[in-house]
């Protein structure tokens, strides 16, 4: 099986390892001239030579819609996965012939998310609180912070898409949001223009009340949910790989790539059940503008 990786990017490294790693033939797209064995400078070139059977769009977010049409546009049939967020900014869905399209939420086959999902499948939700930080500097000590596209809001970069895997598993475990508000936006001394804090009030289909916390100032890296539920509080911890619910701790051992070689995994054999389907990214983007609206005019917004 032929797999081809749009954009070569760290994100877009790791995918193509990990395909490699699966035992698919690997080829990129990258205008630059990048060490890998298959590049090509664009994605018509790449789909009328390569003929691939899955297709992982990880360019910068900015790039995403013009990825997604430029391969509807060659002809693609195959599998697509989205790295997220789906776009940048609301759009129509693009005309396309893939036979499934998928957004890359990955933490969904987090260990944890799936025995926290069983837990709150199982019992009354009374309250969701969702965090994550982490120290932007930090990520990648060897880069300036500043030049990377997580900095420059016109290139997608910020801390409501860039850690939008809090809005996707929020979403997907309370059954669809419903109406939210927020605050947020630059508000640190990070030498950036794109958004580093912000708080999420939302409402669900099965939850009254949840928060989303995000923010790139922590200085260490915590990602934990507090679920409290008719019949006790579920703790969730990404990082430590804990959910303590009744008395009672699950411990995971979580390696750096599980996760995303589960979403592949799942992705080239058709098991759609854990996957962000694209009408589901299509409501995390949703979100992410109707927190910013809700910030900027200070009011609630629906669905």
């Amino acid at each position: 099986m032929r797999a081809l990786v749009i954009g070569f990017g760290s994100i877009g490294r790791r995918h193509a390892r990990l395909l490699v790693e699966l035992g698919l033939e690997v080829a990129v797209v990258s205008r630059r001239e990048v060490d890998f064995p298959d590049r090509f400078a664009s994605t018509p070139e790449a789909v009328d030579a390569w003929r691939p059977d899955y297709v992982v769009v990880a360019s910068r977010t900015d790039e995403h819609l013009d990825d997604f049409k430029a391969l509807a546009g060659a002809g693609f049939g195959g599998t697509v996965l989205v790295e997220k967020p789906l776009f940048a900014a609301l759009s129509e869905i693009p005309p396309h012939a893939f036979e499934r399209v998928h957004v890359a939420y990955n933490l969904r086959f987090h260990p944890v998310i799936a025995a926290l999902k069983a837990v709150l499948e199982d019992h009354g939700v009374v309250a969701v609180h969702a965090y994550v930080g982490h120290y932007l500097p930090d990520w990648r000590p060897d880069t300036d912070y500043r030049r990377g596209w997580r900095s420059i809001k016109a290139l997608g970069g910020g801390v409501l898409r860039d850690l939008s895997h809090e809005l996707d598993y929020v979403n997907w475990m309370l059954g669809g949001w419903l109406r939210l508000t927020a605050s947020g936006g630059h508000l640190s001394a990070l030498e950036i223009d794109s958004d580093d804090v912000f708080s999420i009030l939302l409402e669900t289909d099965r939850c009254p009340l949840a928060t989303v916390q995000l923010n790139f100032l922590d200085s260490v890296l915590h990602r934990r949910i507090v679920a409290l539920t008719d019949s006790g509080t579920a703790r969730a911890d990404l990082v430590a790989g804990t959910i303590e619910f009744k008395g009672n701790t699950e411990r995971f051992t979580v390696g750096r790539d599980d996760t995303y070689l589960a979403q592949h995994r799942a992705a080239l054999n058709g098991e759609d059940g854990v996957l962000c389907s694209l009408a589901e990214g299509f409501e995390v983007t949703a979100m992410i503008e109707a927190a910013e609206r809700a910030a900027r005019d200070r009011v609630w917004v629906g669905r």
